[in-house]
Order: C-alpha cells, then sequence, then structure tokens
C-alpha cells in the first residue's frame, strides 16, 4: 500500500528568522478504477481505504446499490521501474446480473482530488437519479448535536493534524454520534471512502444517517449524498448554488458554515428541531 504521508525537507521562513526541518506532506497519487478489467476512473487520492474507495464511487456513480453488486476487488497491473507494485490499480468485479457501466462522450470519468465531476459534458449528464429517496427520511437532528460536530471530527483527523493537507467526511447519527470517519485529499474521494465503508456494513440506504465534510457543500458532494439516501449534508462551509437547488430537488436537509453554535440552514430545515 502507498503511503499516506511524505517527509519532505523544508526551508521555513518566520519573523525570528529561519530553519530547515522536515515536513510532512499528504500524500496523493492516482488510483485507476477498472470494472471487469476496462478502466472506468482515474481519481488522484491519498493511499488507503481503496476498496472503500471504490465502493462508494460506484455506488455513487448509480453502478452498484449493495455489497453483493460487486462480486471481488483486487489490485493489479501496477509497477514501477523496480518492479515494486505501487497498488494504483484496482479491478472490481461485478456480481452475476449486475450491468456493467457504460462510458462514452456524456460521462468522462476522469477526476481530480478536488472536482469529481471535473470533465463531465453537461449538467444533465450528472444528474443521477437515486435508487434510495431521502425525502421520506424522518431523520432529525438538534442544533445542539450538530455544533459538536466539526470539533468530533477534527479530533479523529489523524493524517490532517500531521499534514494539514486533507478533507474528512463522516456519516453521524441523530445525536451527533460520529459513526465512522475517511480523510482524503480529495473532498469527494473521502466522501467516496465513507460511503464505501456503509456499502461494504451493509447500512446503504443511509436514510438514518447524516453526512458531514469538512469544507464546502459542492453540487456533487449533495448528489453522493442522495445516491446512497443520506437526508441531511452538513459542511463547515459555504454550499454553492447548484448545491442547494439539488438538495431542495431531493427533499434533503443541508446546512453550511456549521461553526460552533451557528449554522446556516439552506434548505429542509424541518429536520434540525429547534
Amino acid at each position: 500500500m502507498g503511503r499516506v504521508t511524505v517527509r519532505r525537507p523544508v526551508r521555513m521562513l518566520t519573523p525570528d528568522g529561519e530553519r530547515r526541518r522536515p515536513d510532512a506532506l499528504a500524500a496523493e497519487e492516482p488510483l485507476e478504477i477498472r470494472v471487469g478489467g476496462r478502466a472506468l476512473a482515474v481519481t488522484m487520492r491519498t493511499p488507503g481505504h481503496d476498496v472503500e474507495l471504490a465502493h462508494g464511487f460506484l455506488l455513487s456513480e448509480g453502478v452498484v446499490a449493495d455489497r453483493t453488486d460487486v462480486a471481488t476487488a483486487r489490485y493489479c497491473d501496477s509497477v514501477d521501474d523496480t518492479g515494486r507494485n505501487t497498488y494504483n490499480v484496482l479491478d472490481i468485479a461485478l456480481g452475476e446480473g449486475v450491468p456493467a457501466p457504460e462510458t462514452g462522450v456524456e460521462r468522462n470519468f476522469y477526476t481530480t482530488s478536488s472536482c469529481g465531476v471535473c470533465g463531465k459534458a453537461a449538467l444533465d449528464a450528472v444528474r443521477l437519479k437515486t435508487r434510495f429517496d431521502p425525502a421520506g427520511s424522518e431523520f432529525a437532528v438538534t442544533p445542539e448535536a450538530l455544533a459538536g460536530l466539526p470539533d468530533a471530527l477534527r479530533a479523529r483527523q489523524r493524517v490532517f493534524a500531521t499534514t494539514g493537507g486533507l478533507h474528512a467526511a463522516a456519516l453521524f447519527a441523530a445525536d451527533g454520534t460520529l459513526v465512522v470517519v475517511r480523510e482524503d485529499i480529495g473532498r469527494h474521494n473521502a466522501v467516496d471512502k465513507v460511503l464505501g465503508w456503509a456499502l461494504l456494513e451493509n447500512r446503504v440506504p443511509l436514510r438514518e444517517h447524516g453526512l458531514l465534510v469538512s469544507g464546502r457543500a459542492s453540487f456533487e458532494l449533495v448528489q453522493k449524498a442522495a445516491m446512497a439516501g443520506i437526508p441531511l449534508l452538513a459542511a463547515v462551509s459555504a454550499p454553492s448554488s447548484l448545491a442547494v437547488e439539488l438538495a431542495e430537488e431531493h427533499g434533503m436537509t443541508l446546512v453550511g458554515f456549521l461553526r460552533g453554535e451557528s449554522m446556516n440552514l439552506y434548505s429542509g430545515d424541518q429536520r434540525v428541531l429547534i
């Protein structure tokens, strides 16, 4: 498995002078996801929890809906110039009867660490229909439970504490308990890892959970939440206009600028019990 962090020398300048020291950087490496030996997606990610990432990606793209939809996941065909396995290619074999995803001009599955929908041809091409409609979920939380989430998340961001360079995502229960936390250099990868964990644990659809993200709430993150049946997305930063629009379409609750006891409710405010 690739390294999660890499140490590099740095020349540090401060008002008190300068010094040289080693610095820990978040690792960023490509992961090629194949389905049945056919390349489907390449994403820049922090190594670790790759199988979860692949499961979550396939769930959020509407390819799978249950852990039994994936038969096997194995690393393959990725060696460096010394013959060492880089663990940067993961091949997924779908279960019997599960249709293989189609790739064409309408969907370009190349992603970057910052934007999972980059390269997709048009807005209509990224609007996916969820199998797990979150609109009818009775999931609800108090402002107090929401207020404690960012600090709880930060306390479990082990690699962020070392590097300062990773995003995080978490699933949480109605009482504010964090169920699972994952980190990655890419926002969408962190969410995919969380969703993949839930799929492997037979917890999808996630109608009794909320999703917390450490950065902004983009269109794609709302879409990923909707594809897993998650009724509430909370972000410590701002949402985009399309994120709010999509949350409203799916009957989801979208919380932004979640900082201490302050927060903005952009849609579905009935789930926040004031």
